[in-house]
């Protein structure tokens, strides 16, 4: 196979990454020298890639630090209004590219490396994945972080900083084994740690109610460490903050007790307090109501809140005087938004500094809350809702309890004033689940303390209404709003497909990348033969490029020109990997004459994963298929394998049961970087289908309005099995050990949940996914028209970059005004 064009050849000519200046050069080798040897103490004789790594790494941050604090100063002296983005997850990824390309230094670094003999992929390779993130949620967080910055919103994104992130996925005999991912065992060059912010946080106890007021008394505190990362802009010379907080016992955690004994053993214990900060919780669709998960929401809350109100009192730059102390101000300064349920804590948390430390009277600590604090809800599975037994809620938080039952007493008045007797709607609206068990809805709590209610795609906030807030929505109509979706096309598009950038640029200019509806220009060019091969042959650049890496890393030899068919989805029965499945068994049954005879979680995950290896070993091994069709897990998926596949992939898979997926950002993904989509119409890929033109997607299965009728009507797994003879072929051959001969009943799991348990209906779309598949393979066989398609749906990306979804939070629900000024460079004059 011939070795693809490599980056560094590419960006020789890439326009897009900043001009190389020879002074520029010049400086970054002194830089880059000076910090391998003052900053890791290393020559170049014992200096080792990582090292390497660090030294460009701390020179590019040279870049960020005075435009950083600069930004900061600018923010004290203006005194604009703040948004606070509250994420238990940030899935950054890797910084020193995004950076460099934010900061217009890609080529001068590329060519420094260059003459100090040194690979700029090899270096950026040595970089760990920041994975504080399962998927979509935490991706999401990050693209908003950019785009904030790039906007030139004061914004600060607020989460914890896990020692260990979303586990390292190891494929061992086809089953999936998880490994720890200690990201932070070399160091982290990007963040700083800022012990002067240290913030007690309080757990346990117990209330005293007293005539001044309640006092939360007999806590065991927590210290909340803050480190920040700076959050560059694009080109503008904003650099904006992470905050993610760390744990740590005080000095006095248990130390009650003077024997040596007592001693050690409370110095050990300090680990308990820490462990609030250990672990990212590994999965975002299925809430597992643990103690540890509580204390982390109410950590990064507590801490977050804090800070929000230091920065708040204080005005001026470089000054640590109260400055502002009426709190009736608040929401004209401060606007919090909570990415899912997770940070619901801070309605409770603001409520309780309010009424019991600045003694501010109830009505009007409320009346604070609402207009500050915003929801963005993200799921409507019923297993992903947040429920908190209260039992726990009163040994965590008893104060917070308190708060909850009296914000829920109040909300059911003004509930039964609007609608009386309606004693129904009070129990389904109450914030207190009854019967069994009490439980806390958390999601119900964010309504009621929000002034604005989002979900992230069109269908997605309309199924919000219709189904599981409609109570809420006849009450507050005004407070639910949409806010689809959107990606950083920096990191999506500048970075992962340099080609494909420089194509399009050299149509129509660069401004796309910071406003991305120019893309529409494109459709223009449509019809224009030589802009046709310019896409196709970035396209098969790349495919040669991923192919080498399966290679190298899969040892898994497949032909670049065929379609390169993706998924990328987190394992759930809801994303119906299993339906991708059927289509491959049926597909591999169509070149061979072989014929065999006649409940969700992390269990049902991981054997899905079993499964989709079980039938590469026999697709992959099959003479008779040959290099006809090829199946491979991706082991390890996380965001640097991303930047190789996506801008590989011909074909991507969005095929969830319609009402199912909130929005997706990886279809956005996919369609921005030359992929056709094959999908339900479910989440984003309505408003991809309405931007693209449906014709241009693959569109198949049942609408929301079928799945609602079947549900009422009742789904029947067998009647398809029974009727289609492919479908019935296919579970045969997984039920009779076809692709398990050592343990035939492997998948019987599997089986019975499709055939009896299958709450997504796969059978119910298969024969449409099938005949839309064949569709597929037939314009694939027609290279021009396949490409016309690319084009329509490349040009109707405009809509999906997170600039206009921030932009549109910003004058929606945070009161701000973005704005494209650059803010000076830190060598201008003042």
């Amino acid at each position: 196979m011939s070795k693809p064009l490599s980056d560094h050849d590419r960006k020789k000519q890439i326009s897009v990454r900043g001009l190389a200046g020879v002074e520029n050069v010049a400086e970054l080798k002194q830089n880059f020298n000076r910090h391998l040897h003052f900053t890791l103490v290393k020559d170049r004789n014992v200096a080792t890639r990582r090292d390497y790594y660090f030294a460009l790494a701390h020179t590019v941050r040279e870049h960020l630090i005075g435009r950083w604090i600069r930004t900061q100063q600018y923010y004290y002296e203006k005194d604009p209004k703040r948004v606070y983005y509250i994420s238990l997850e940030f899935y950054m990824g890797r910084a020193l590219q995004n950076t460099m390309v934010n900061l217009a230094l890609e080529n001068a670094c590329d060519e420094a490396m260059y003459q100090l003999g040194l690979d700029m992929e090899e270096l950026e390779d040595m970089e760990e994945d920041a994975g504080l993130g399962n998927g979509g949620l935490g991706r999401l967080a990050a693209c908003f972080l950019d785009s904030m910055a790039s906007l030139g919103l004061a914004a600060y994104g607020y989460g914890i900083r896990y020692e260990f992130g979303i586990f390292n996925q190891k494929i061992v005999n086809g089953w999936q084994v998880e490994e720890a991912d200690d990201w932070l065992r070399f160091g982290n060059p990007w963040e700083k740690a800022r012990p002067e912010y240290m913030r007690p946080v309080q757990f346990y106890g117990r209330t005293e109610h007293h005539p001044d007021g309640v006092k939360w008394v007999d806590t065991q505190v927590v210290l909340a460490l803050p480190y920040d990362t700076p959050i560059p802009g694009y080109r503008n010379n904003v650099v904006n903050t992470m905050r993610l907080w760390s744990a740590k016992a005080p000095c006095d955690f248990n130390l009650k007790d003077f024997n040596v004994g007592g001693y050690i053993q409370a110095v050990l214990d300090r680990n308990l307090a820490e462990n609030i900060s250990r672990v990212l919780y590994p999965n975002d669709n299925f809430f597992e109501g643990k103690e540890l998960r509580l204390k982390q929401e109410y950590f990064v809350v507590s801490a977050t809140l804090q800070d929000i109100i230091r920065r708040f009192k204080v005005s001026k730059f470089g000054s640590r005087e109260i400055a502002r102390t009426d709190f009736s101000k608040l929401p004209d300064k401060v606007a919090i938004q909570l990415n899912d349920t997770h940070p619901a804590m801070a309605i409770p948390e603001l409520m309780r500094v309010l009424v019991d430390e600045e003694k501010l009277g109830w009505d009007k600590a409320w009346d604070i809350c609402i207009r500050t604090c915003a929801y963005t809800n993200h799921t409507v599975l019923p297993e992903a809702l947040e429920r908190w037994p209260v039992d726990l809620f009163a040994h965590l938080l008893p104060r917070h309890l308190e708060i909850v039952y009296e914000i829920n007493r109040r909300h059911l008045e003004r509930v039964a004033a609007k609608f009386p007797g309606d004693h129904d709607r009070m129990r389904r609206m109450s914030l207190i689940e009854e019967g069994g068990q009490k439980r806390i809805n958390m999601a119900h709590l964010c309504i009621v303390g929000s002034h604005a209610v989002n979900g992230v795609a069109q269908i997605h906030s309309d199924i919000l209404k219709a189904t599981i807030f409609k109570d809420f929505y006849e009450m507050e109509p005004n407070k639910f709003q949409n806010k689809t979706n959107g990606i950083t096309p920096r990191r999506w598009l500048v970075m992962c497909n340099p080609g494909l950038a420089e194509v399009i640029a050299e149509r129509i200019g660069e401004d796309y990348i910071r406003d991305l509806d120019q893309l529409q220009k494109l459709r223009k060019f449509v019809n224009d033969d030589a802009f046709i091969r310019d896409i196709a042959k970035v396209k098969q650049e790349n495919k040669l490029k991923f192919a080498v890496h399966l290679e190298e890393h899969y040892k898994v030899k497949i032909n670049p020109n065929s379609m390169f068919d993706i998924q990328v989805k987190r394992i759930h029965e809801y994303k119906r990997q299993l339906l991708n499945c059927l289509h491959i068994i049926t597909y591999y049954n169509h070149f061979t004459e072989h014929l065999s005879p006649a409940a969700p979680g992390y269990h049902t995950a991981k054997m899905i994963i079993r499964l989709i290896t079980a039938i590469g070993e026999v697709v992959n091994n099959d003479p008779v298929v040959g290099d006809r069709l090829k199946v491979i897990f991706l082991e390890n998926y996380r965001m640097s394998l991303a930047r190789i596949s996506i801008p590989a992939a011909d074909l991507s898979q969005q095929i969830s049961t319609a009402g199912t997926e909130a929005s997706g950002t990886g279809n956005m993904k996919f369609m921005l970087n030359g992929a056709l989509t094959i999908g339900t119409m479910d989440g984003a890929n309505v408003e991809m289908a309405e931007e693209a033109g449906e014709d241009n997607l693959f569109i198949f299965g049942m609408r929301v309005e079928d799945v609602d009728a079947m549900d009422v009507r009742g789904y029947h797994a067998q009647e398809y099995y029974n009727r289609l003879p492919e479908l019935k072929q296919a579970i045969d051959q997984i039920a009779g050990g076809f692709f398990s001969p050592k343990q035939h009943d492997l998948f019987k799991e599997i089986v019975n949940m499709l055939m009896h348990h299958d709450r997504f209906k796969v059978f119910a779309d298969y024969e449409d996914y099938i005949k839309c598949q064949e569709k597929v393979n037939a314009l694939y066989k027609n290279p021009k028209e396949w490409t016309k398609k690319v084009i329509y749906n490349i040009a109707g990306c405009g809509k999906f970059s997170s600039d206009r979804t921030i932009a549109q939070y910003a004058r929606e629900i945070w009161g701000m005004e973005p704005t494209l000024e650059k803010l000076p460079a830190p060598d201008d004059k003042p």
